[in-house]
């Protein structure tokens, strides 16, 4: 994943309405009014919300008759993920080594 895409990745999960829409769309498909139910803010301000999350690669979008359905990008949330897990091992290796450099 390129540095730009990562960054509109974390930007997106910056907003906590965000991470709930993707929280709710790991249990599966979701149509836009099932997941603007879940919020006391406008359906439009949903649709923001998806949209957003839609231009990160998070979700992806289908339409389904008149609705427009929403899924989760696994593959894109696991990238992220993974750079997190990445960065976080390689903090904590070096504050393990400067724990045992100041232990001598």
């Amino acid at each position: 994943m390129t540095e730009a895409a990562l960054s509109q990745v974390f930007a997106a999960l910056a907003d906590p309405t965000r991470r709930e829409i993707l929280r709710t769309l790991r249990r599966g498909r979701a149509p836009v009014h099932e997941l603007a139910a879940r919020f006391a803010i406008s359906r439009p301000a949903v649709s923001k919300h998806l949209a957003v999350l839609r231009a990160s690669g998070l979700v992806r979008e289908t339409r389904a008759g008149r609705e427009n359905v929403y899924e989760l990008e696994r593959a894109r949330l696991s990238a992220a993920h993974g750079w997190l897990g990445a960065f976080w091992r390689d903090r904590l290796a070096r504050l393990k080594a400067l724990a045992e450099d100041d232990d001598e």
